[in-house]
């Protein structure tokens, strides 16, 4: 049986970015199944080479071409004639699309085209209509992203596909091992011996993170409890070119002792589960945020999240049935902000008081509520956000729009229709 061969546009599928992630969880689970063969645009990383680099383990199943920013129109018309893709499948924001879209008229009179839509927040974003529409599919990232969609394009075939995580990595992991891993590394211990309250920030130091405010905040809220009794872990470029000097925000407010430790490193995901699991909460309070893997991530490792009530954030803290993960906490102004791409989109804060209140809430209940939290928080990310969920949705998507639409030479697409000019 000939394999679908889908060509992948998006962030070089092994670099460590959440769009990277979920195109790289989508490649390899289909992979598994033996029915799929990917070639990929390797985007928005800065390369050696680029020579064509053939996946370890996958030989001519997964072939990464690395190109500059996203590619080219002509790099597009060369990789559809040379390859002979069955369809094209594209993630990111629309922002980064325009010049691909110029060209859907000659993409899908051969192939179908797939968008895996990523998109924060209202008011409905009109100016994304013609967007919408250049597509043969929009798969959408959450419910908010969903509704957009459904609002804005209505005639355009759709499918909400909620990011996911790996759950056998992303896991709750034995006392033992978490213990012997504080002490290893010396993590936030008081000087009496006993543990103190751990918070975990896992983002891009980028202005929409709130990475400053943060910071600030959370040495308000040490002036509450006490310096030794708290102590926040951020896993970040502290000197980011698009954020803040954080480094220099903890020297003026002398947090300098160990109140706030900065994980710089790039660390496997096994790594990175064994901090989620160290820590009692993971903190997202983006003022816009498509979907937050971090927090997905931390909910699977069974670590309860306070997060902003925005984008995809608002629907993984709680089931929307009164069950709460962690505590969500309710933007207290939403401006409208824009540029010449975007004209309008909300930008959702909260405020001070809300975010301290939260804390001292969480910081106050015992331990054994808070993992009972995060166990629920777990069983809510398999019920929803399932890898092998992910998996079969895409399976059956791309599966399915194969059969019904074509491609070459079974193409079913009309680009065009007759209009009778008497009735117009």
């Amino acid at each position: 049986m000939k394999k679908i061969k889908v060509f992948v546009l998006s962030d070089n599928p092994l670099a460590p970015s959440g769009v990277a992630t979920q195109t790289k969880y989508m490649i390899e689970g289909l992979l598994k199944t033996g029915r799929f063969t990917f070639v990929c645009f390797g985007g928005a990383i800065a390369h050696h080479d680029y020579n064509p680099i053939s996946v370890e383990g996958y030989g001519d199943d997964w072939v990464i071409f690395p190109v500059a920013g996203y590619g080219t129109q002509d790099q597009v018309r060369s990789m559809l004639q040379n390859h002979k893709p069955d369809m094209v499948w594209i993630m990111t924001d629309p922002r980064f699309w325009p010049w691909l879209w110029e060209i859907e008229n000659e993409i899908r009179s051969v192939v179908p085209l797939v968008y895996y839509h990523v998109w924060d927040n209202y008011p409905y974003p009109q100016f994304n209509r013609q967007f919408y529409m250049s597509n043969d599919l929009v798969a959408t990232i959450s419910k908010v992203s969903d509704d957009i969609v459904a609002t804005v394009a209505p005639e355009v075939r759709r499918m909400r596909i909620p990011h996911t995580t790996n759950t056998s990595i992303f896991k709750k992991l034995d006392e033992t091992e978490i213990k012997k891993f504080r002490q290893n590394n010396n993590l936030a211990y008081k000087k009496n011996g006993e543990e103190k309250f751990l918070l975990f920030w896992n983002n891009r130091n980028a202005r929409r993170k709130q990475s400053g405010t943060l910071i600030w905040w959370f040495n308000e809220f040490l002036e509450k409890v006490g310096k030794e009794n708290a102590c926040l872990i951020m896993h970040t470029e502290p000197k980011d070119e698009n954020g803040q000097d954080l480094e220099a925000i903890m020297e003026v407010l002398g947090l300098v002792d160990g109140e706030v430790l900065l994980s710089t490193k790039k660390m496997p995901a096994e790594e990175l589960a064994l901090l989620y699991n160290v820590c009692d909460c993971t903190i997202n309070i983006s003022d816009a945020e498509g979907f937050g893997l971090g927090t997905l991530e931390s909910l699977s490792c069974e670590t309860p999240i306070i997060v902003n009530m925005t984008g995809g954030l608002q629907e993984q803290v709680t089931d929307g049935d009164d069950n709460w993960f962690g505590i969500g906490i309710q933007p207290s102004s939403k401006a409208i902000i824009g540029s010449q791409q975007v004209p309008y989109i909300y930008e959702d804060r909260i405020a001070k008081e809300d975010f301290l209140e939260a804390l001292e809430m969480l910081y106050n209940t015992p331990k054994e509520e808070r993992m009972e939290m995060g166990k629920q928080g777990r069983k809510h990310v398999l019920n929803e956000y399932g890898f092998d969920q992910y998996v079969r949705l895409w399976d059956e998507t791309l599966t399915n729009l194969h059969k019904e639409l074509g491609s070459w030479s079974t193409r079913k697409h009309v680009s065009w229709e007759l209009v009778d000019l008497n009735e117009i």
